[in-house]
């Protein structure tokens, strides 16, 4: 079926799109158009680039343009500019499919109430999706819309991995550890076997997918068996404002002994702390690097101290280490990131290469190491058309 499928990313104040062309005969040559809708002092922004890095538009919308009304303004530029390829479907990245949704599905009202229900877990991210699917439905009420979860790579993970130390009864209502970044560890994994070769693809690899939210996925076989993100996208590492991992005491000594309240709680947890509040400087790690701030030094220290400290956790269970990726913003632009991290893991007999390390790899150690290390950049946009192309029965690309 010759034809467009548009893919969506919503964030709290952007919402990042992709149009592919589902007729195109190879992958990486279906990229019809990438851009996104951005919001400056309430003013929201329409630009996309063609697969070559041209301009396609720039238009700003009248201030105070809600987000339904800039979605259809989109939706309406694409079909007049692709005037010769119908919208087949709209695919969202969706962030939590909790319990239920273990692989992509076509949403309808049964699976959009459930996506409500778990906006809890997922407060940053479950809304905006939400809303643009809401909008689209509105708009366009005969799109096929579809949601591929964030969640829905981890749900290999054994049931010691995914269970809290509560009582049973709470595990079984869907209080447990999911895991995020799905999407990027399943790409990540779809592209091992060809980057490193089968059998090291095949054997331990601990993935990093660091940027302003960040996380680490080991995987056996191309498959999640643990994850630092937990029952939320607040867990684990430390991000751009998110803290990572905290003693629930602590959370308790802010209700009880400070008084907050608990949406105090979460706006600290979620918007102030991670690089940002350690730092008292910025949440981007690359001004963070360039600043001479001792906050800024001491933010990039607990970061790098806490992403090899997780590392040696899932090299844990694994059972030892074959491969270590780093992928996502951090992942793949910050090479002093990287040489720490990778000069912290010498003990586990990672020889780093320096040169390759500045050049940005992909192969970033050195050949007698005993723990290979890469630079691969992840592509969840790509995974998405994939999972979108199995659903419509399109088939793979050849």
């Amino acid at each position: 079926m010759k034809g467009a499928v548009l893919v969506l990313n919503t964030g709290s104040s952007s919402v990042k799109f992709t149009l592919f062309d589902t007729g195109a005969g190879r992958q990486r040559r279906d990229r019809l158009c990438e851009g996104q809708i951005t919001t400056s002092n309430g003013r929201p922004y329409l630009r996309a680039n063609d697969g070559a890095g041209r301009i396609l538009i720039e238009r700003a919308l009248p201030p105070g343009t809600g987000r339904a009304t800039t979605l259809r303004e989109l939706l309406d530029w694409l079909e007049q500019t692709f005037a010769g390829l119908p919208l087949l479907a709209a695919a969202h990245r969706v962030v939590h499919g909790g319990v239920r949704y273990s692989a992509p599905t076509i949403i309808d009202a049964e699976v959009l109430a459930e996506l409500r229900r778990l906006i809890p877990l997922a407060p940053l991210h479950q809304p905006q999706a939400i809303e643009a699917i809401e909008a689209l439905r509105h708009s366009h009420p005969s799109l096929t819309q579809i949601a591929c979860f964030d969640t829905a790579f981890h749900h290999t993970m054994p049931a010691v991995e995914t269970c809290f130390a509560l009582p049973r009864t709470l595990n079984d209502t869907g209080l447990r550890r999911y895991g995020f970044h799905g999407l990027s560890y399943e790409y990540i994994a779809s592209v091992l076997p060809s980057m490193l070769g089968a059998d090291l693809a095949h054997g331990r690899v601990v993935v990093a997918h660091l940027g302003a939210g960040a996380s680490l996925c080991a995987l056996r076989a191309g498959r999640s068996i643990a994850t630092t993100m937990s029952l939320t996208p607040l867990d684990g590492l430390p991000m751009g404002s998110r803290c990572g991992s905290l003693d629930p005491g602590a959370v308790l000594y802010l209700l009880q002994e400070k008084a907050m309240s608990a949406a105090a709680v979460a706006e600290l947890l979620y918007h102030d702390s991670g690089l940002l509040g350690v730092s008292g400087v910025s949440a981007d790690m690359q001004t963070l690097l360039a600043s001479t701030d001792p906050g800024a030094a001491d933010a990039v220290d607990l970061f790098v101290y806490r992403v090899g400290r997780e590392i040696g956790s899932l090299a844990a269970a694994l059972g030892g280490l074959d491969a270590l990726v780093f992928t996502a913003g951090i992942g793949e632009h910050a090479a002093p990131v990287r040489q720490r991290v990778c000069d912290n893991l010498a003990w586990l007999g990672l020889a780093f290469d320096a040169g390759a390390n500045l050049a940005g790899g992909p192969r970033i150690s050195r050949p007698d190491s005993a723990i290979s290390a890469w630079v691969i950049a992840t592509d969840e946009d790509a995974m998405i058309m994939r999972h979108s192309r199995q659903l419509l029965g399109l088939g793979a690309h050849r």
